[in-house]
């Protein structure tokens, strides 16, 4: 297993997050109903929103798995948020990234992830929105046209509280 590098705007993007007043929060429907729709569309048993914290990565919405954070050493969405386009793992005992991961060989059992990018509009990657599978799967253009408009409906309700809450 490869741990995710630090990204180098690190502060900044924990310093967004933090202002997004979300960390710890209870489930909100808004979340929810995209993460529901995302894990529905792709047929897949896990869907979450997750948010990059310093030391976890924490679910503000989440279906199919039994907590509601996870080291960040071990999250894939720590991988994901250094990356521009989304994250697509299409088998996670092939990537060394991920191939001794305790979420690949032990419950949840992750083998596929795809993992669009939460970024806010002034730049700070927050989290993800991901899917995930227990079985190796691609992803084609068109789902992942599906998942970063979905990922984009998550955005929008991230600026929409930002911009209450200011």
């Amino acid at each position: 297993m490869i741990t995710a590098p630090i990204p180098s705007d690190e502060e900044i993007r924990l310093q967004a997050l933090r202002d997004l007043l979300l960390l710890d929060t209870p489930p909100e429907e808004r979340f929810d109903r995209i993460t529901r729709f995302a894990m529905n569309e792709f047929e897949v048993p896990i869907a979450t929103v997750s948010f990059v914290d310093r030391d976890r990565q924490w679910f503000k919405s989440q279906f199919g798995l039994d907590s509601i954070e996870t080291p960040r050493d071990v999250s894939f969405c720590g991988h994901a948020i250094l990356e521009r386009q989304t994250l697509v793992v299409p088998d996670a005992l092939k990537d060394e990234r991920f191939l001794d991961n305790p979420m690949v060989v032990g419950p949840p059992w992750v083998r596929f992830y795809a993992g669009a990018v939460l970024r806010m509009p002034w730049g700070p990657a927050v989290g993800t929105l991901c899917i995930m599978d227990r079985r190796p799967r691609q992803i084609d253009r068109l789902g992942l046209s599906i998942l970063c408009s979905l990922r984009d409906l998550v955005v929008d309700e991230l600026v929409r509280r930002e911009e209450a809450t200011s």
